[in-house]
């Protein structure tokens, strides 16, 4: 298989397309009040919504819990004493709380993810043939009334609970492939850093504003508003994306002539005039397409095992009560918030201004956001009862994550933009695995609690990061290759 620029790639940069294409000159639109920077903003209000109706469930689990299960907190409080005091009463204690074991747990906090996986591949299709607009939207609206429905399903039981996390993962499934798909068309090459770590930072945003609001909501009313109020907040969402937002600059009422053309002339060599050719054989034997996959199932190993069970990690073993949980819980994810913007800016700058190739900087930027981590994830693991070693390991650990964002996470846009969203529906389907099976084995590894069961639980985490970012440097590709620009492709070329 011939990849375009695979064997020199330093130009790839003046000219991010088809390397042997020149790129014509033209002149940049403005950035501020700009309808792409406007997208990218709204597009990160989206993705805080997604995951703050994806974590809630981790900080409300604490408090969703019955107190006859307190062998484990106890064995642990021994390890590690409550710190920082107890807590008045809680304000409310009307909710009902339930008896689920730490099995059952880990089913429900990985169930998000058995629907998640289903709509991948079919979202980055679907986005890309009818327009990215209505499938992220509904999506996101699906999830929120969902979220809404919560405290009904935990009341019905564990088994209904779990049928719901499916359908709000098969609802949020198709955000980021039709996200990805939406960004083809309005990402100019040298802005896309940028704009994609603008809109999925939005992320890691909804992480740190989830977890300790959620936090003071359970402790100052109950846990069942963690689900209302961030249910009528995605609901609000939906309402400014179906007003605002346009599938392509060419359809949007309120752009300019100016920043029209300078985004269509930017990608014109780039995408596809067809929708109809998909080259789903030269995709699937794409070495630098598995390449993101091994990487970002890699870096989603550690990134959902944290993500669903920090809390659990910070009462049980560490020993913070549910109102200092959540504000601690969110810390590695506005250190990871602040990187991955930060990042965004420096791996365009590196690209546009210092001129060093793309494939270069994807690679630079993975492997300092994923060894990193698993550096301070091991770290934090022999902390012991240090508490404030132990939070600062793991938010350095997460916040080393964000650079990733510049990296493998938005490479599927430099190697085949015109299938942007489909390729990243592939590699999102397979880094939703971890999000299913991460959470069960953690817990299973960690029945008593204890520092040593966590150091396991941490020590794969890493080994797979570490796995993950050498084979995306070994094999990883910077420039569009031939078979992702269809009217080449369906010439034989």
């Amino acid at each position: 298989m011939i990849y375009s620029g695979s064997e020199s790639e330093t130009d790839d940069n003046e000219h991010p397309l088809l390397h042997r294409k020149p790129l014509v000159k033209v002149e940049k639109a403005p950035v501020c009040c700009s309808s792409r920077y406007g997208l990218a903003l709204l597009s990160c209000y989206g993705f805080f919504v997604a995951y703050a109706l994806r974590v809630n469930l981790s900080v409300a689990m604490v408090d969703m819990l019955s107190n006859n299960d307190n062998a484990t907190i106890n064995s642990s409080s021994q390890i590690c004493p409550a710190h920082g005091g107890s807590l008045p009463p809680l304000h409310n204690k009307t909710a009902k709380v339930y008896d689920w074991d730490s099995e059952t747990q880990g089913w429900i906090l990985g169930s998000f993810f058995y629907g998640y996986i289903f709509t991948q591949i079919p979202g980055g299709y679907l986005a890309r043939k009818y327009g990215a607009k209505w499938f992220l939207g509904i999506g996101i609206l699906g999830t929120a009334i969902f979220t809404l429905l919560t405290p009904l399903a935990a009341d019905m039981g564990a088994g209904y609970l779990i049928a719901l996390r499916v359908l709000e993962g098969i609802g949020e499934g198709v955000t980021f492939p039709a996200m990805h798909a939406m960004w083809s068309a309005w990402a100019p090459p040298l802005e896309r850093s940028k704009l994609l770590t603008i809109s999925y930072t939005g992320a890691q945003l909804g992480t740190v504003v989830s977890l300790p609001i959620s936090g003071l909501i359970c402790y100052h009313l109950d846990w069942t508003y963690v689900f209302y109020i961030f249910g009528a907040v995605g609901v609000c969402w939906f309402i400014l994306w179906m007003l605002l937002v346009s599938n392509t600059p060419e359809t949007h009422q309120r752009i300019s002539v100016k920043e029209k053309e300078y985004i269509t002339s930017s990608l014109k060599k780039e995408l596809s005039s067809s929708s109809k050719h998909i080259p789903w054989k030269a995709i699937l034997k794409s070495l630098p397409l598995w390449a993101i996959v091994v990487a970002h199932f890699s870096y989603n190993w550690t990134f959902y095992t944290l993500l669903t069970l920090l809390p659990t990690y910070m009462k049980n073993v560490l020993g913070f009560n549910i109102q200092q949980n959540g504000f601690l819980s969110a810390l590695p994810y506005l250190g990871c918030w602040l990187l991955a913007l930060m990042g965004g800016q420096l791996a365009d700058y590196l690209r546009e201004t210092l001129l060093i190739p793309t494939v270069k900087v994807r690679k630079c930027f993975s492997l300092i956001g994923m060894i990193g981590p698993a550096v301070f994830l091991v770290s934090a693991g022999y902390t012991g009862c240090n508490y404030v070693l132990a939070v600062s390991f793991l938010s350095i650990s997460s916040a080393l994550g964000g650079i990733s964002a510049s990296g493998f996470s938005i490479n599927h846009l430099d190697i085949a933009p015109s299938y942007a969203g489909i390729l990243l529906g592939i590699t999102n389907t397979f880094a939703t695995i971890p999000g299913m099976v991460g959470p069960v084995v953690a817990r299973a590894l960690t029945h008593s609690n204890t520092i040593e069961e966590w150091q396991t639980v941490f020590y794969i985490s890493a080994a797979i990061n570490v796995f993950g970012a050498v084979f995306f440097t070994i094999f990883g590709k910077g420039v569009v290759q031939d078979w992702a620009v269809p009217d080449l492709h369906s010439h034989g070329h």
